[in-house]
């Protein structure tokens, strides 16, 4: 409780609840707000502490406590009081960034609620901060239950309840949840003040949400072990569906929003988690059909997964340069989550492709800077103090991403991932790392990619990987790679097709460098006849493939003597 009324600038005095005059309640929205004061010279009823303002949303159903992302944001409030050590006052202001779906609002709420419990706020002030007029319209509101004037102008009861927020002797909280522009905030952050916090949520991490007193807590998706837990705890009351519950946690990228959807969806068609992760990793269902229905999904969730970050991509796709991000978005939608090298996105394939889908020319120095658009959304993470694995993209993003293209985009985008793969790869291999995650792109598009990649021919990508593996002393996977991609490529291309023959061929070398040169011979010697009957005996592959052999059965004689 405060000592006594505060009075603001325009004179409108603020009774506390210490020396009203009639008590009684106000009731809004079908909520009792605790009690109230009726002040004889005021326009109408005025607050008395602790109060609560806004709606808030409810706690999640299978709500996990997640301690160590609470005290990481407790302790970002509690390093902005360190100006008042000095004897000035300081708003604490965390700033909750994070991809949609990681659960960031339920973060907020469950620090409001700690401190609202433990009484060490005496307001509480939840605000939907969607738009810069739903922030002001929430003001507005405040403005008229702490000062009992109800202006008709909401850009004058915002600028008042900020001058009386400044001023207040009680001890307030202000969350504003799901910003969605930094601009939506100019002139309305709260001020600071000694008995003030704030706490702002957003999928944003512009340089603008920082500043002074802010302090950026990134809020990431559950432990293995909260995942696991969340899904028992939301099939609980059918328990015989949570077996398998860690692997299809593990599958979800262990993010809180699939999850929660996951839940709803199993226990509406009673499936268990390992059925569901069969239908999960089937890649010929679409996202949309693994989840609820739009007017069935859980803990008060406005969308689904395949939409929750649609308005994300506008976003991005809006800033400059203007429609860039999404196209890039696209391509790492196809290639190995756990790490892109980012100049990769700046290869002429790709700079074509942006070219192409933008209708202007964009440039490597362009596409840096759409990479950065789609990090200041939290689409993706840009770490630029790596170069061979600096994008790392949620695996649910890029599955949501996939499924928005149609079939020649999609043939488009992997066919540009691979030019760029192999235009980024060394001649000279000196740094394993690199072509390590090479090869890692290599297969994870391979595996998205299907048919794409051998239409009309197998892509030079795919012979590329496989010698990377052999040039880097790997032998025994070379060539176990060349033997999966000639299976392919005989299904696909047909025995006879030229591609499939040179995969014959660095099959035969890769298997003779593993240590079987009698099998490399023969091997070279079946080609050889193949080569003759479908290409002629002066095509350079079958001139290549005499020397070959020849090589080989030197070899042979070399063991045997």
């Amino acid at each position: 409780m405060s000592d006594g009324p505060d009075v603001p600038e325009d004179g409108v005095t603020v009774d506390n609840g210490v020396n009203g005059d009639v008590s009684g309640s106000v009731v809004q929205a079908g909520v009792v707000h605790g009690g109230v004061h009726f002040h004889q010279q005021g326009h109408r009823p005025v607050v008395t502490f602790p109060y609560r303002a806004g709606v808030a949303p409810l706690r999640a159903a299978a709500f996990q406590n997640r301690e160590g992302t609470t005290r990481l944001l407790a302790q970002a409030l509690e390093r902005g009081d360190a100006a008042v050590l000095t004897g000035q006052s300081a708003v604490h202001t965390g700033v909750v960034s994070g991809l949609g779906g990681v659960g960031k609002t339920q973060v907020a709420l469950d620090y409001a609620q700690r401190l609202w419990a433990a009484g060490e706020v005496e307001l509480w002030v939840w605000v939907t901060a969607g738009s810069r007029e739903a922030i002001v319209s929430s003001y507005a509101r405040l403005a008229a239950d702490l000062t009992g004037v109800e202006g008709s102008d909401p850009e004058d009861g915002a600028r008042r309840v900020l001058k009386w927020l400044s001023a207040a002797s009680v001890r307030w909280l202000i969350v504003l949840d799901d910003v969605q522009n930094p601009a939506d905030l100019r002139g309305l952050w709260p001020p600071a003040a000694t008995g003030g916090r704030v706490v702002v949520t957003t999928r944003r991490r512009d340089a603008a949400l920082r500043g002074h007193g802010r302090c950026l807590v990134e809020v990431d998706v559950f432990t293995e072990q909260e995942a696991e837990a969340y899904l028992r705890s939301a099939l609980a009351d059918q328990p015989h569906l949570t077996f398998g519950a860690a692997e299809l946690a593990a599958g979800l990228g262990c993010l809180p929003l699939a999850l929660a959807q996951a839940a709803a969806f199993m226990l509406d068609r009673g499936l268990s988690c390992t059925e569901y992760h069969a239908r999960w990793t089937n890649r010929r269902r679409s996202l949309a059909s693994l989840l609820p229905e739009p007017d069935g999904l859980p803990d008060e969730h406005r969308a689904t997964v395949a939409t929750t970050w649609s308005l994300s991509v506008e976003q991005a796709n809006r800033l400059e340069p203007v429609g860039v991000a999404g196209v890039l978005l696209e391509v790492a939608s196809v290639l190995d989550p756990n790490g892109i090298p980012a100049y990769l996105f700046t290869s002429p394939a790709i700079t074509g492709l942006l070219t192409m889908g933008t209708g202007k020319e964009v440039d490597a120095e362009r596409a840096r800077d759409g990479l950065r658009c789609l990090h200041r959304l939290n689409l993706i993470t840009l770490n630029q103090d790596t170069t061979s694995a600096a994008v790392r993209v949620h695996a649910l993003v890029q599955r949501a991403t996939r499924d928005t293209l149609t079939e020649h985009q999609f043939a488009t985008v992997t066919s540009a991932a691979a030019d760029a793969l192999l235009h980024s790869w060394p001649e000279n291999e000196r740094d394993t790392t690199l072509a390590q995650v090479l090869r890692a792109k290599t297969d994870t598009l391979a595996d998205v990619a299907g048919e794409h990649l051998w239409k009309p021919d197998g892509h030079a990508v795919l012979f590329r990987a496989g010698n990377s593996l052999g040039d880097g002393g790997l032998v025994t996977e070379a060539r176990d790679h060349f033997l999966l991609l000639h299976t392919t490529a005989t299904q696909r291309l047909g025995p006879d097709h030229p591609d499939t023959l040179i995969i014959r061929g660095d099959l035969a070398y890769w298997r003779g460098e593993a240590g079987d040169p009698a099998g490399a011979a023969a091997a070279f010697a079946e080609l050889l006849t193949d080569q003759l009957r479908v290409l002629g005996s002066d095509h350079p592959d079958t001139l290549t493939t005499r020397g070959d052999l020849a090589y080989w059965k030197r070899m042979v004689s070399r063991v045997s003597e």
